[in-house]
């Protein structure tokens, strides 16, 4: 199987689809002004204690308090809280930095206690979000502090090692933890992930280091940063977006910005040498997801309806609480004449899609799928299994249970983030759903005036126009075509180029350095374009 990642840099967000064989598996769109991200940690103080709830609302900096659980605090929280006295006490600050490793550990909290009895209103806390703030709720929190690398996680406060059940080996498992134990300092828990896999000492070892020294920087931070603050964020969203998503077995890596290309250059030199030359940097003026088919498949692959096999269909609806996907045999035409092979065989196709829009969309949660009722136990038992073997290679942790008597098999997924919901309808930019357009043949009128306005006005010479795929081909067919007519009138290097993502009356400018030019006269021009519609509209009635 080939697999790709393609990294799109735009202004404002940053989108990385992974391809396996040319299809489109997953898809994760991460804003460059993101806040409040997973991973983030924060210098906060405890707004309200909720006793009902065993949990507390703390304030981050976010328009709702987050939401910090008794269970979030973790079974070191004892540890913690005294190392917390010392580092950010009143005139700690004076004092030289504790260090974890020369503190005594206290025993674990009581799994069963009392948040009151450990924290107060006013509080002052190192947090950790959890999960990022998802429709009307704040991010949730955990006082349970874990520092995540490429092959390891430190945790402080700790002093147990875990090894990933996906590292199969005794021997390697025997190896590594004797390996770690050895290098890891006093007081600091480690867990192994499954990239540490072979690796040596030394690359474990720089990588603990590293980690160590972000604990100890980001301490250092919280004893003169106002609360709330941020203290610790990634170096690089993107990087580390890609180091939970890399693997070894990609064939390529492409990405259309060179700062973002030279940082995951970096990083892959960093952890494979022998795979930096499959990252490469896309120099084309063809939008990059436009070049691999993504833009299509995105479209085809987000809507409420999804198709896939024989005409067969999903629809997938999505609520506060849980998310329907309900299975359809739709117009088949290789149906076979007994109907029950015919919905197992539909089921296990549609199994195969909905764990791919799974992850795909990142939905999480509770997932109820109502797949076509069957009546054999064995076919049922059949679906389940398919259902669980798809789903292994999803990273994200879930739970499926059987079929219910209903035909209904329900999933809960973990839910980090939004559910990633991509609107596959196109609202008219003309005239934002009011139902009055201009005519589609004034709409060349309006580009024409858009050029003249960047040419003469803006004196901007080098730039490219990205238009729908009908409207360039329109513009450029013929001979003498009106692309042409309007490069000699108009002067200028600028291009005409399409662009899948856009709308039938859309259209997007960017310079030469590829920063979106903002027309700021658009109304204006708007409303000439209208006025000369108008105008012709009455020419045309008084002719007649």
């Amino acid at each position: 199987m080939k697999s790709e990642l393609i990294v799109d840099v735009q202004p404002q967000e940053v989108s990385i689809a992974l391809l396996e064989d040319g299809r489109l598996v997953s898809l994760q769109k991460e804003s460059r002004n993101l806040a409040y991200a997973v991973g983030d940690i924060y210098v906060a103080k405890v707004k309200k204690l909720m006793p009902g709830l065993n949990a507390a609302f703390v304030n981050v900096g976010y328009e709702k308090d987050a939401f910090l659980h008794y269970l979030d605090l973790g079974p070191h929280f004892s540890s913690y809280s005294n190392f917390l006295k010392e580092a950010l006490g009143e005139g700690a600050d004076k004092n030289p930095l504790p260090q974890v490793q020369k503190m005594k550990l206290l025993p674990d909290i009581d799994k069963h206690g009392s948040i009151a009895d450990q924290i107060e209103k006013d509080q002052e806390l190192m947090v950790q979000i959890v999960k990022e703030p998802i429709s009307s709720k704040g991010p949730r929190l955990t006082t349970e502090i874990a520092f995540t690398g490429r092959y390891l996680v430190l945790i402080p406060f700790s002093d147990k090692i875990s090894i990933s059940q996906k590292i199969r080996s005794t021997g390697e498992k025997l190896r590594l933890r004797h390996l770690v134990e050895s290098i890891r300092p006093k007081n600091f828990g480690v867990i192994i992930r499954t990239s540490a896999e072979g690796k040596s000492v030394a690359e474990l070892n720089h990588e603990l280091k590293t980690l160590l020294k972000c604990w100890e920087d980001a301490v250092a931070k919280a004893r003169t940063a106002p609360v709330p603050s941020l203290i610790f964020e990634e170096d690089s969203r993107i990087v580390g977006v890609l180091r939970d998503v890399f693997s070894t077995s990609f064939e390529g890596i492409h990405v259309n910005d060179p700062e973002v290309y030279q940082q995951i250059l970096n990083y892959v030199t960093l952890i494979a040498p022998e795979k930096k030359e499959i990252v490469e940097l896309y120099k084309k003026e063809e939008p990059i997801f436009d070049h691999f088919s993504i833009t299509r498949q995105i479209k085809s692959s987000f809507g409420k309806t999804v198709s896939f096999r024989s005409g067969a269909y999903i629809i997938i609806e999505h609520t506060e609480a849980l998310h329907v996907i309900d299975v359809n045999s739709g117009n088949r035409t290789k149906a076979t004449n007994d109907q029950e092979s015919n919905a197992l065989e539909v089921n296990l196709r549609a199994a195969d899609e909905i764990a791919r829009q799974l992850r795909l969309r990142d939905m999480g949660g509770i997932i109820v799928v109502d797949f076509i009722d069957m009546n054999k136990p064995e076919h049922r038992q059949a679906l389940y299994d398919h259902m669980r073997e798809i789903m292994a290679n999803d990273r994200a942790r879930h739970n499926i249970l059987p079929l219910s008597k209903f035909g209904l098999m329900q999933i809960t997924r973990q839910r980090v983030r939004p559910a990633l919901d991509i609107v596959t309808t196109e609202s008219c930019p003309s005239c934002f759903g009011k139902g009055e357009v201009q005519p589609s043949l004034l709409f060349t009128d309006v580009l024409k005036e858009k050029l003249a306005y960047l040419i003469a006005d803006l004196k901007v010479k080098d730039f490219i126009m990205y238009v729908h795929p009908f409207v360039d081909a329109y513009l450029k067919k013929g001979l003498i075509s009106t692309y042409r007519r309007w490069k000699m009138e108009l002067g200028g290097k600028f291009k005409i180029l399409p662009d899948q993502s856009l709308a039938y009356l859309q259209y997007r400018v960017l310079d030469s350095a590829r920063n979106e030019i903002d027309l700021k006269e658009e109304k204006d021009l708007d409303k000439t374009s209208s006025t000369k519609a108008k105008t012709k509209a009455k020419n045309r009635g008084n002719q007649e």
